[in-house]
């Protein structure tokens, strides 16, 4: 039996609608469980309660459908983070890995098909700092680090149905979208409802955090408690009263300090094993038309802007991110994207292994706002 058949035994109609629905938009309210289960019960004709949810939910975390239950946060609105790589020798791979993994700032790192064969994350409290790791990772390895912060964020979340048979992320609103289409009813270019837009990215943001906003940052940032009273549970860990933590949960999501808040979906565990990271050299002129036209489209999961480097001869501007359960169905769609929306130069990076995947760390990127 395949993977993906394997996690979907059991799943009934209400585990669905928590695993397809509630990936975001999670209730900002002292018993979110309770409303949860009222929209479900609604949507469903299923008769639950806030117990219930809350139970479905701890069992999909511990059978892997669910990686955690809380806030995704986005560390470049309060911090410096950037893309970087190096060209590892395959006799040092193993070596320079485990160079790279040492640093606590660094919360992801993969290895891909790719002459550049390690990809990794670093997020810091200051660009300052952040580079200054990036000199030191070159000077203990040896090897040039390709540095590419983001520039422009046109469409990053990977927020898409899984509980269906789709062979790439979102393939079921696509084919909705070309019904509506053939119909004469309006397409949405997002199945997710998230905006695509051009979003500048400061290589020196900061969050302007307060206090309390900092410590709440650091208690949620591996996950809200599972229990009926998550946002109360925080503030007592913080020493806050209950309506300021709202208060404070519903002004960091308006900021876009915190991204979404809900059921983060394991990928992998659910079947879309596969992804792959395209690069385009795309005329500058031509970069936030075609960027936001291909981040409205409803299988890219991810789609940015980075910097070319002539220097070492990356001359890539725009970065896009296919999620599927086989190779040859990404493989169809990034031929999708070349032939019909960016018919340029670019070259596909596949991901064959995790080397390190972490969440970044906000000790450090709040003690810079707080002058610790």
């Amino acid at each position: 039996m395949s993977l993906d058949a394997d996690w979907r035994a059991g799943i009934d109609a209400v585990d669905a609608a928590l695993v397809d629905e509630y990936q975001s938009g999670f209730p900002v309210e002292s018993r979110p469980f309770e409303r949860v289960a009222m929209e479900i019960a609604g949507e469903t004709g299923v008769d639950v309660d806030g117990d219930e949810v809350l139970e479905r939910v701890r069992d999909l975390r511990e059978r892997g459908v669910f990686r955690r239950f809380g806030a995704v946060l986005n560390p470049p609105v309060i911090g410096s983070s950037t893309l970087a790589a190096v060209r590892a020798p395959g006799e040092r791979f193993d070596e320079v890995a485990e160079v790279i993994n040492g640093y606590r700032q660094v919360n992801h790192n993969y290895r891909r098909d790719h002459e550049w064969n390690q990809w990794f994350v670093v997020t810091a409290g200051s660009r300052e700092k952040r580079d200054a790791i990036l000199a030191e990772i070159e000077e203990r390895t040896g090897l040039a680090v390709l540095n590419l912060p983001m520039l422009t964020d046109y469409y990053i979340d990977l927020e898409f149905p899984v509980v269906n048979g789709d062979r790439f992320a979102r393939e079921s609103g696509e084919a909705r979208n070309a019904s509506n289409s053939a119909s004469g009813e309006r397409s949405d270019p997002r199945a997710s409802g998230t905006d695509v837009s051009a979003t500048r990215i400061s290589e020196d943001a900061r969050g302007n955090l307060t206090a309390l906003e900092a410590d709440l940052l650091i208690a949620i940032q591996d996950g809200f408690p599972l229990s009926a009273t998550p946002y109360a549970d925080v503030a007592r860990e913080i020493g806050a009263p209950l309506d300021d933590v709202l208060s404070a949960v519903e002004r960091l999501l308006a900021d876009g300090c915190i991204k979404r808040i809900g059921c983060v979906v394991n990928h992998v565990v659910t079947g879309f094993t596969n992804n792959c990271m395209v690069v385009w050299d795309v005329p500058d002129d031509e970069l936030d038309a075609r960027g936001e036209a291909v981040g409205g489209l409803p299988y890219v999961t991810l789609c940015y802007h980075r910097p070319r480097r002539p220097e070492l001869d990356w001359g890539y501007n725009l970065f896009t991110m296919i999620h599927g359960r086989e190779a040859e169905a990404v493989d169809a769609k990034i031929d999708e994207l070349a032939v019909d929306h960016l018919p340029f130069d670019h070259e596909r990076l596949y991901s064959t292994e995790t080397l390190k995947q972490t969440g970044a760390r906000y000790e450090e990127l709040v003690a810079d706002e707080r002058g610790d």
